[in-house]
């Protein structure tokens, strides 16, 4: 069957800022298109389809080289294994939403591993049937646990409340459980309610309340001009807490360094 190929925005080389691998040496390969429209979105370019994508030529340089759209499976894991020089890396399989492109990812995903790399797939967490296609390539899935108070479907009018996503995040988790390594992540921001984060533990603890929960403060950006005062994060905290087993207040570090 020939290689249709992924549309990309970016590969390149840096360390996993968020989530229960920050710290950890990686390469991202980003996606291109979204269905989701998060207020606080630091990756706005990858909503839509990109018409090529751009590689780091050495890793950690920020120099870049284009390809054209779509790029060959082949083509992308051979950029990711030089850029990770040769030794273990994690790879981020992140968006835009990786999981709008199921076979293609897999394809990569299934490449990488026969390289000697591990995969973590960075994910929105509502296309359960497209991670079914996925899940045994890999390694470790990292669910954003998406918030109406600051999150819109692509679909969803402009203005005014939207739907919550927790019926569809949930049954997402209790795939994810079934197939591997799972955290969920979550954004918090100053208009996040104490209500809606309450429902995410309930929701989570309902799956499995080992499942590791991380809570992210938005880190300002674009119309995003502050965080939630640090008062207001350790009482999440401890509520969060109360119900889960794992929970733990991390923020992007790779924005404290400036690394991309």
């Amino acid at each position: 069957m020939a290689d249709p190929g992924l549309n990309l925005v970016e590969i390149f080389w840096s360390f996993q800022g968020e989530g229960l691998h920050v710290g950890e040496p990686s390469v991202f390969v980003r996606t291109g298109e979204c269905d989701l429209r998060c207020s606080w979105c630091d990756s706005p370019g990858t909503w839509k389809k990109a018409v090529a994508c751009r590689v780091e030529t050495e890793p950690g340089t920020g120099h870049f080289g284009e390809v054209p759209n779509p790029v060959a499976v082949d083509t992308a894991a051979e950029a990711v294994k030089r850029l990770s020089s040769g030794w273990p890396c994690l790879v981020s399989l992140t968006g835009g939403e990786p999981l709008l492109q199921p076979e293609p990812v897999r394809t990569l995903a299934a490449a990488l591993r026969a390289r000697g790399m591990r995969t973590l797939l960075e994910t929105h967490g509502l296309h359960g049937a497209a991670l079914d296609r996925v899940a045994d390539e890999i390694d470790v899935v990292s669910m954003d646990w998406k918030l109406a108070s600051s999150v819109r479907r692509e679909s969803d009018p402009r203005k005014g409340e939207v739907a919550p996503f927790h019926d569809a995040h949930e049954h997402f988790l209790r795939r994810a459980t079934r197939a591997g390594s799972v955290y969920v992540k979550v954004v918090l921001t100053r208009a996040t309610d104490d209500a809606e984060l309450e429902e995410v533990c309930l929701r989570i603890a309902r799956v499995d309340p080992k499942v590791p929960l991380v809570l992210q403060p938005v880190s300002p950006h674009g119309p995003v001009r502050q965080t939630p005062d640090a008062a207001r994060l350790l009482a999440w905290l401890r509520a969060c807490r109360a119900r889960l087993e794992d929970v733990r207040l991390i923020p992007q570090t790779h924005k404290l360094v400036g690394a991309l």
